[in-house]
């Protein structure tokens, strides 16, 4: 097996064909690793929650990782990181294209809520929905892929 680099194309690649992450927050030197949903488009990832310790923990610390895999078999993979920034899109006017944005393009794909509308507990009923979109801005994507000998 061959470990190689990615092209800045095939990063792009891989995550536009994605749509499950893990994404990596910190707050006082402890680190958090959660499931998301995202669409990409351009330079940011777009994804959805509700609040809680992820939406927290990003709005102490707006540094965060995503990391995209493709595993096809222990021989046969892709992975990207991303670095970047997070970024709250508030349901108020400042914000309202770039959430209209953010729902646009996640509601292009079946259950695009999950896992962040969902909580292993039943919740309190409220008047509104807590619901809130976000995007990852993306400072640094880097990637590598592994083949079997011979099929690089």
């Amino acid at each position: 097996m061959f470990v190689r680099e990615m092209s800045e194309e095939e990063c792009i690649a891989l995550v536009s064909a994605g749509r499950l992450a893990r994404l990596a927050c910190s707050k006082d030197d402890q680190p958090y690793v959660v499931p998301i949903w995202y669409a990409y488009a351009g330079k940011f990832l777009y994804a959805f929650s509700m609040p809680g310790r992820k939406i927290e923990w990003m709005r102490a610390n707006p540094r965060v990782c995503v990391q995209i895999d493709e595993i096809s078999d222990r021989q046969h993979w892709r992975s990207v990181i991303v670095i970047g920034r997070y970024q709250e899109l508030p349901d108020s006017a400042q914000w309202h294209h770039e959430c209209l944005h953010a729902w646009s393009l996640l509601k292009k794909y079946p259950y695009w809520w999950e896992p962040g509308g969902l909580k292993p507990l039943p919740q309190p009923v409220v008047g509104a929905s807590p619901h809130l979109f976000y995007s990852i801005h993306i400072d640094e994507m880097t990637g590598r892929t592994a083949v079997a000998e011979g099929g690089i």
